[in-house]
């Protein structure tokens, strides 16, 4: 009796990860961005194994250049969590593969395209403001409509990857945060509740995370570390803080330690 064989796992935090189940390797790769990596693939016809992803991973048709021909109809097919789709895959049509669910595709002509990786806390941390972060739920979309945003997200991370210019960091960390959004918008059963938040923190919150700060101005505090105290996303954190004491946390740290001798001034923005 033959055993099944068990299901592979494509890991886009490893080097190389899907390489195993592809006939090409990627043309291009990101490999120092935090929580997101993106892959540009040109492949001949092919069909991958079955295999499941430990991150989201969004798909972007893009125009094949070396194409044997124009395909109109559908150019493959693909199997989501056990439902199957012919497809048509125009270009920027883009699919969602959520982590952990069963997938595998064919395409029947050449093809380029993209893929972005996702780190699921990602959408945790940012979505904590709105909806129960233990309650996101990314819904897988087969490749059969477009979505203007992320095909513009896709190519502005890409232009990012070749041309590699000033202020790359900063417009990676902005792209991540408008695209998680989106995707909890648009692309999540999800409901959102309604923020208890006003335009300060609470007193009691404030003490807290005051408190907090003084109590590690040896360390090298995160925004992340801080707003987990107070039990928001640093986005939604950093806003209200400023608002509640005119000063970023950042600049708080730093007075505090101006006072304490022999303790230099090293914690987050």
């Amino acid at each position: 009796m033959k055993l099944p064989q068990p299901v592979r796992i494509i890991d886009y935090r490893q080097v190389n990860a899907a390489n195993a189940l592809l006939p090409q390797s990627s043309i291009l790769s990101s490999g120092c961005w935090s929580d997101i990596h993106l892959e540009l693939y040109q492949q001949p016809k092919f069909e991958i194994a079955e295999h499941q992803h430990t991150m989201h991973v969004i798909a972007c048709g893009l125009p094949c250049p070396f194409a044997e021909q124009e395909v109109s109809d559908s150019s493959g097919e693909r199997w989501l969590d056990g439902k199957l789709s012919k497809e048509t895959r125009n270009t920027g049509d883009i699919a969602i593969i959520p982590a952990n669910i069963s997938h595998r595709c064919n395409w029947n002509t050449s093809v380029q395209f993209m893929i972005l990786a996702i780190e699921p806390v990602l959408l945790k941390q940012i979505g904590q403001d709105w909806v129960n972060p233990d309650c996101i739920e990314l819904m897988p979309q087969f490749m059969s409509k477009q979505d203007a945003l992320i095909q513009g997200i896709f190519l502005t991370l890409k232009d990012e990857l070749e041309s590699g210019r000033i202020g790359g960091q900063l417009l990676v960390d902005s792209l991540k945060t408008v695209l998680a959004i989106h995707l909890l918008r648009n692309y999540c059963a999800t409901s959102p509740r309604l923020s208890s938040y006003s335009g300060a923190l609470s007193p009691a919150k404030l003490v807290l995370v005051t408190d907090y700060i003084n109590a590690h101005l040896h360390q090298n505090l995160t925004l992340t570390e801080i707003a987990a105290i107070a039990q928001m996303s640093p986005y939604h954190f950093l806003r209200l803080f400023k608002q509640s004491m005119g000063v970023t946390p950042h600049q708080y740290s730093c007075k505090a330690e101006s006072i304490m001798p022999n303790i230099y001034c090293n914690t987050a923005n």
